[in-house]
């Protein structure tokens, strides 16, 4: 599907850098209107730091005083402030407008050579008028020097918005990086990281056009410490989206594959950036985050379609167990979803108090052959099997002990009354009741029989898959969504 280029959506984008550029840019212009005398300069001739002449004289003194004066008076807020000096002391007095203008003249007067200290008695008026006509000179040079430099900084956009457009448009070719990659994740990731990074470069063009060289400096190292501070919130968010990463990268599994991921079995529907959606056998729609797939235990039933049941089965301690498992395996080899290879086997698993246990194993195959349904089939088809050529499948059976005392005593009890009883009603022998056994198994075969010979018994033995579920599953994956298909696509089997 090809991509489109939306300049209200690319505008949205470039919302933020915009306006970090705007605020850059007028700090370099702020800048450009600061006052020259608050700037720094390097003295010249002055004395080795922490030494005081020994020899003083008035005249330097003098020459001290006025040459602070006749700096203070070029200086505007400062040509009332009075200036004294003895022994190479300063002392100002008078009058500043605010605390600012007074820390202005002590900086100046302590720059002079020769002077010892400066004793500030400076007075603060604090005077309305003043202060005003101050903040609002300044202001008004800050506004000329922001005039000046207005076709400056509309160059400046007009480079980064270019440069961004460009950017936005190159990460917009979708076919191109779907050439370069064919994984789909990755080709989004390298189309999204082309535009983020003409963004910074248009935004690096464009301070460095206005002279906010430092401006650049101090937003790399904002945007550091607020990606390390981002990093440790959306921890979660960034595993997901890494794990994302390397699952489209792996493809452990395709659409429609029967799987087990963390106990959660289903059917693969899709892989997003975000989660596996799965088709559970009871038909409900399952989101698994992809940190937890990427981390978890992932069983592939369909990578390798065939699949081996088991399941056991005793006949009484006095049957031959090899004789058994022939009977069993014919059964097994007779079912037409049982394939041929592997073979089917049969083994001894266990000797119990009154039977042998007997565990047979046979192969489906799962892309044809429901799991569930084909054992289900096979053990029924053993059983009758083994039942029909004479193999008795036993119940458990229980011993109780008595003591000797104890039995003796109940025995004497109740031999009187046991006795009446049992001259009253006529004994029954082991034939007879032998006999009620099996006609009560031929009761139960044949009213099997009855209700299997039905109409509606076709799917009792039908072990092939659910065709129901299998159709919502190409629903689902059919149905259009705002996330990327990770998974590489494959057609669904006829």
């Amino acid at each position: 599907m090809a991509a489109y280029f939306h300049p209200l959506r690319t505008l949205r984008v470039l919302r933020f850098p915009a306006t970090i550029l705007l605020l850059g840019m007028l700090l370099s212009a702020f800048a450009y209107a600061s006052d020259d005398a608050t700037a720094p300069v390097e003295p010249s001739g002055e004395s080795p730091a922490g030494q005081i002449e020994t020899t003083p004289s008035p005249q330097k003194d003098a020459e001290i005083a006025q040459r602070i004066g006749g700096i203070f008076s070029e200086i505007e807020g400062l040509s009332a402030v009075e200036v004294s000096v003895t022994q190479g002391i300063v002392t100002l007095a008078g009058e500043t407008a605010n605390e600012r203008k007074a820390q202005q003249a002590v900086g100046l007067a302590n720059r002079l050579t020769d002077v010892v200290m400066v004793d500030d008695q400076i007075d603060r008026t604090l005077d309305v008028q003043d202060n005003v006509a101050t903040a609002y000179q300044g202001l008004r040079a800050k506004s000329q020097s922001l005039l000046r430099a207005l076709p400056l900084i509309v160059v400046g956009f007009l480079i980064f918005g270019v440069v961004a457009w460009f950017g936005a448009w190159l990460s917009n070719r979708t076919h191109l990086w779907q050439r370069v990659t064919p994984n789909p994740f990755v080709a989004e990731l390298v189309g999204q990281t082309i535009k983020v990074v003409f963004i910074v470069l248009g935004l690096i063009m464009a301070l460095s056009l206005v002279g906010a060289e430092t401006i650049i400096g101090t937003l790399l190292g904002g945007a550091g410490v607020i990606g390390i501070a981002i990093g440790f919130a959306v921890k979660d968010t960034i595993e997901n989206y890494i794990a994302s990463l390397m699952l489209s990268i792996r493809q452990p599994f395709q659409a429609r594959d029967h799987v087990v991921i963390n106990d959660r079995e289903g059917i693969v529907v899709r892989l997003t950036s975000r989660a596996t959606i799965l088709m559970t056998l009871e038909g409900n729609q399952l989101r698994i985050p992809n940190a937890d797939v990427f981390k978890g235990i992932i069983l592939n039933y369909t990578q390798n379609p065939e699949r081996r049941f088991d399941f056991e089965l005793g006949v009484d301690a006095n049957d031959d167990p090899l004789a058994a498992i022939k009977v069993g395996l014919d059964a097994l080899n007779g079912l037409p979803f049982v394939l041929g290879e592997p073979k089917a086997v049969g083994v001894i698993t266990n000797v119990g108090d009154s039977n042998i246990v007997l565990e047979f194993q046979g192969w489906v195959n799962q892309s044809t052959t429901d799991f569930g349904k084909a054992r289900s089939i096979a053990i029924r088809e053993t059983k009758h099997a083994l039942e029909h050529h004479g193999f008795t499948l036993p119940e458990p059976i229980y011993r109780l002990s008595f003591r000797p005392e104890l039995e003796e005593s109940l025995m004497r009890i109740q031999s009187g009354k046991l006795a009446e009883r049992d001259s009253a009603l006529p004994a029954a022998t082991e034939p007879e009741l032998d006999s009620a056994a099996d006609k009560e198994k031929q009761q139960a075969k044949a009213r099997a029989q009855q209700i299997l010979k039905g109409e509606q018994t076709d799917g009792v033995f039908d072990a092939r898959p659910d065709e129901k579920l299998m159709k919502k599953v190409e629903e689902e994956i059919a149905q259009t969504s705002s996330e990327t298909d990770l998974l590489s696509k494959r057609p669904a089997k006829e």
